[in-house]
């Protein structure tokens, strides 16, 4: 049960924005953003980042909804989406995308200074400022985005059907 009142037919971050549209506005406009807009990394990997930040926060609705997300825009290597569920950065993804997750995990566990080695590590396998820059914000919106759902203890039906809903966000982003 919600520790506040929000629409009980809304799970998750959707009943926040609903019932607090003053930040929920601003919250997801920061979710299009860095989700969905200009950035070297593909939306796929975005969300997969995102889902990788959640499920190491213990945020099933957040895991499970971006997961299912990266799962559709992911394709061929949807299942990508069931190793991150696991806790494992997927074996068969590139090496830049692996140091990519690795960066994400430092952020989620709150070294804020990063790590040099691994900069030093991501840059020699490709990454440009952007794709660093991208990276760290995701995983630190992430973290706000799962503390707040959980934080507030919102609704998690047991009948979500994360898949559609994950069909939905990749198909639509979070504009609206």
């Amino acid at each position: 049960m919600p520790h506040i009142a929000l629409p009980p037919e809304l799970p998750g971050m959707r009943s926040l924005l609903v019932q607090y549209p003053a930040t929920g506005g601003p919250l997801m406009a920061l979710a299009q953003t860095v989700l969905r807009g200009p950035s070297p990394l593909s939306i796929a990997e975005r969300e997969l980042i995102g889902a990788w930040v959640s499920v190491g926060n213990h945020c099933e609705y957040c895991s499970r909804t971006h997961g299912e997300a990266a799962r559709v825009l992911l394709g061929d290597n949807g299942f990508w989406a069931d190793e991150v569920f696991e806790g494992t950065i997927p074996p068969s993804a590139s090496e830049l995308l692996k140091g990519l997750l690795a960066l994400a995990e430092q952020v989620r566990q709150g070294n804020s200074r990063g790590d040099e080695v691994l900069i030093t590590r991501l840059k020699g396998l490709g990454a440009d400022d952007q794709m660093i820059h991208d990276t760290v914000l995701i995983a630190s919106s992430f973290c706000l985005f799962n503390r707040y759902v959980d934080g507030l203890a919102t609704t998690r039906p047991a009948t979500l059907d994360y898949p559609v809903i994950g069909r939905r966000l990749a198909a639509q982003g979070y504009s609206s």
